[in-house]
């Protein structure tokens, strides 16, 4: 690999390309960012090039679908040539499918068009970061609990480069933000940089987990209590909010407070002031208030279980985190920190590397628990690994929930069916053999050619007529396949498009005439 010094100036990237508008574009935003763009129409010339000589090259930004070569041969060829250097690809035809190959091929990164000249810088920079691996792992090794900023915020897809973007905005003023996501996402991790990034920093940082406070206690935790205020107050007792005076004071799961605490802490949030139970005066206290839930406020707010005055005071600036199956490009880059953070949290007397296959396992794994349940995958492996190097097999649990990813290599990992129902079993046994119209071949081994092994096989029925015997409409019929379609492929919205026939732009408006949710298609279904 070639080694790049940044004290040197730009770096030299080598970009193939068939279509020559991409490579105008690509050169430019190369160039942009003070790199210098070598250029190859095509994957032969792009192997040409580097035969003469490579030496110079530091990274490849490599287009997946060309004529005469594709991408996935490309990889093959340079794998052959014993090239050793990080390759960014282009996907805009394929899904999560072609992905998968490119990581197992050897792929770095990946990125899809239409690609933005801020999306490929980043990429870039993270390649660019692979040959050096001391200060990534230096950066790994830095503590949880210490001061967190932007810049350890693992990222390169546009949708957290977003969520970033705007966090910064957040910290220049005290404006009460409100962090929306899954669990599991990192909004706590955004909410330390925003106090980092803020002019409080250095000044406390309280977390307070709402749904994990007994309900008769919550108001107690928050606004502390005086001596005898009720039975068992022994003492008086110092609020949360007392405690982040000066600071922040995250609020996570605020969904989940009780209704009678949401007054309180609306005066709070309105006047600068709490009220600690058992006190006769009130106390000023200047604290920012960094919120988070995992719910939707606004629904909570039509079912009566949130106050609508204290939702418009909070949600002033919301800022939406995406799941980590939505933000696939990120995977490989998360996983690389953790293994050298836990790496160097066991001790280990040498750096420790994910595997090609390892990664495109990882990358196709939708991750239900988001990034902490990534966190826990990658920190179990590093534990029970045994040299220098995590493999797929590595990660045993995760090929478990992608039935036939591994049928053809590793035999041994695949799940017990033996359990299964006969039903269970025949919709399993249609998956594999493509009765779905996937195509059998390299990418059936993926898990998106395999459907799910407790989906039964009526699953895969759309019926033709309605009760009365008469055919039904043609919309209903629409909004029943690009249900299916989503579940099918898991909520990847290229490969559902393509799969359908369709623009993604027309799926979505289809989404919105539909009134269906990508996350969750099968809600609200007739």
């Amino acid at each position: 690999m070639t080694v790049y010094n940044s004290a040197k100036g730009g770096a030299q990237i080598l970009v193939v390309e068939d279509d020559p508008i991409q490579r105008r574009l690509l050169k430019n935003a190369i160039e942009r960012h003070g790199h210098v763009a070598h250029l190859a129409e095509n994957g032969r010339l792009g192997l040409e090039f580097l035969k003469r000589g490579n030496d110079h090259i530091n990274v490849i930004v490599l287009d997946l679908m060309m004529p005469e070569m594709n991408g996935i041969e490309f990889l093959g060829a340079l794998n052959d040539m014993g090239i050793d250097l990080p390759v960014i690809v282009q996907t805009g035809q394929g899904g999560i499918d072609t992905v998968v190959q490119a990581m197992r091929a050897g792929a770095f990164d990946f990125v899809v068009k239409p690609v933005s000249p801020e999306r490929i810088a980043a990429s870039i920079a993270n390649a660019l970061k692979l040959d050096q691996r001391e200060a990534k792992a230096r950066a790994g090794r830095k503590s949880r609990s210490s001061s967190i900023s932007f810049d350890d915020i693992v990222s390169a897809s546009p949708a957290m480069m977003r969520v970033i973007d705007l966090a910064h905005r957040a910290a220049q003023s005290n404006i009460p933000v409100v962090l929306e996501g899954e669990s599991g996402v990192g909004k706590e991790l955004v909410a330390r940089a925003i106090q980092a990034a803020s002019d409080r920093a250095g000044k406390p940082f309280v977390t307070v987990n709402c749904g994990a406070i007994p309900h008769n206690l919550v108001e107690s935790i928050l606004f502390g209590h005086e001596k005898g205020a009720f039975t068992g107050a022994a003492e008086r007792h110092v609020g949360k909010f007392m405690e982040a005076d000066g600071g922040t004071l995250f609020l996570d799961e605020i969904g989940d407070l009780p209704l009678e605490v949401q007054v309180k802490l609306l005066r709070a949030v309105q006047q600068g002031e709490i009220e600690t139970v058992g006190a006769r005066v009130a106390q000023k206290v200047n604290v920012r208030l960094i919120s988070a839930t995992n719910k939707d406020l606004i629904e909570e707010v039509k079912a009566g279980r949130f106050r609508e005055d204290l939702y418009y005071r909070l949600n002033v600036f919301p800022i939406t985190m995406p799941a980590l199956r939505r933000r696939k490009e990120d995977i490989p880059h998360l996983a690389r920190a953790f293994a050298d953070r836990f790496a160097h949290a066991q001790k280990l007397d040498h750096p420790l590397w994910i595997s090609n296959d390892a990664l495109a396992l990882l990358t196709a794994y939708d991750w239900p628990g988001n990034i902490r349940q990534l966190e826990n995958a990658v920190f179990r492996a590093v534990v029970l690994s045994e040299g220098p190097e995590l493999l797929d097999t590595d990660f045993p649990q995760i090929a478990a929930q992608l039935p036939g990813y591994f049928a053809a290599e590793h035999p041994t990992l695949v799940v017990d069916n033996s359990h299964v129902s006969s039903t269970e079993a025949l919709a399993a046994e249609r998956s594999e053999r493509g009765v779905y119209g996937i195509s059998h071949g390299a990418a059936a081994t993926t898990p998106l050619a395999v459907a799910d092994a407790s989906a039964s096989a009526s699953d895969n029925i759309i019926v033709s007529t309605n009760t009365s015997g008469d055919v039904r409409k043609l919309a209903d019929v629409e909004e029943e396949l690009i249900r299916f379609a989503l579940k099918f492929y898991r909520g990847q919205m290229s490969q559902v498009a393509r799969k359908l026939g369709i623009g993604r732009s027309t799926l979505y408006r289809k989404l919105k005439d539909y009134g269906i949710d990508p996350d969750d298609p099968q809600k609200n279904a007739a």
